[in-house]
């Protein structure tokens, strides 16, 4: 079983619980393209078999995500999971609808952005939350993210909560975004609940969660194998010779453009991929 499957996690579970648990059904290497808080929910591709080495063509995808803050309380994570550290007054304005679009607008491009203390980047070869949670500063360095999109859902003023959704670039912590627009909102807040709606091409509406594989793991719902995920890339068609130098890691000329391009025999059998340089082909994944 090679190939994709777009998970939809559930609050509590981390990103390698969904692997440990899928490695425990298909018997495979799995691995997954983007680390989900244990508090956040939706869009989490995990690869499956050689699956995994799709790992680098989405690594890099533009993330879409539905937030929730919570407006006049600071916590030491920068979400719900942490200590509250500071409160702060908030008026009606703050929550008013135009009020609220115009601070969310002001975000809408490149910014740098300071990641939370609470993440698992790495300094001096230890991750940030193994610092925080020594209760250890560390200068951490800003970084520039960007914002394509970003918009106003909805505002429940008793609770003093806003909700939005924001499309982003890879590396952009939306803890660290939900932060910083109640900062522009003149008040303190945190991240109440996150999900992820959207990982590149891969949709909310074509995830599972984990029981439905657990009651039906010979029939999954919208798995992606290689071929389909390259559906849109060039074909080539090898005969028996050229496909016995592809598959032993020789070169080949070809007359097509750059690329990756899907690789078939004479018999219109997927082999796997190859990239096009130069009008040359080398091997890059064999099923």
């Amino acid at each position: 079983m090679d190939g994709i499957i777009i998970i939809n996690k559930e609050k509590q579970w981390t990103s390698n619980d969904i692997v440990q648990k899928l490695k425990g059904i298909f018997h495979e290497k799995v691995g997954h393209t983007g680390t989900l808080d244990p508090l956040a929910t939706g869009v989490l591709p995990v690869l499956i078999g050689k699956g995994t080495l799709l790992s680098k063509y989405i690594i890099n995808h533009d993330k879409e995500y539905v937030a929730t803050i919570k407006l006049g309380e600071k916590r030491s994570t920068g979400d719900s999971e942490g200590e509250l550290i500071e409160e702060k007054s908030i008026n009606n304005k703050m929550l008013q609808k135009e009020n609220i679009e115009n601070v969310l607008q002001k975000f809408v491009g490149k910014y740098m952005q300071t990641p939370p203390m609470y993440s698992a980047i790495k300094i001096n070869g230890k991750k940030l939350y193994e610092y925080a949670r020594k209760g250890q500063n560390i200068e951490v360095k800003p970084r520039e993210v960007e914002i394509y999109n970003i918009e106003f859902i909805s505002a429940l003023e008793e609770e003093r909560e806003i909700k939005y959704r924001v499309n982003c670039s890879k590396g952009t912590y939306i803890r660290t975004l939900s932060e910083d627009i109640a900062l522009k909102l003149g008040t303190v807040g945190y991240m109440k609940e996150l999900k992820r709606t959207k990982v590149g091409d891969f949709y909310i509406e074509q995830a599972i969660k984990i029981q439905d594989i657990l009651e039906n793991e010979k029939n999954i719902k919208n798995f992606i194998t290689i071929e389909h995920f390259f559906e849109n890339n060039e074909k080539i068609n090898l005969n028996k010779g050229d496909l016995k130098k592809f598959l032993n890691g020789v070169k080949l000329h070809v007359q097509k453009r750059d690329g990756i391009c899907r690789v078939y025999n004479e018999i219109e059998q997927f082999i796997g991929t190859g990239q096009i340089i130069n009008n040359t082909l080398k091997r890059d994944i064999v099923i």
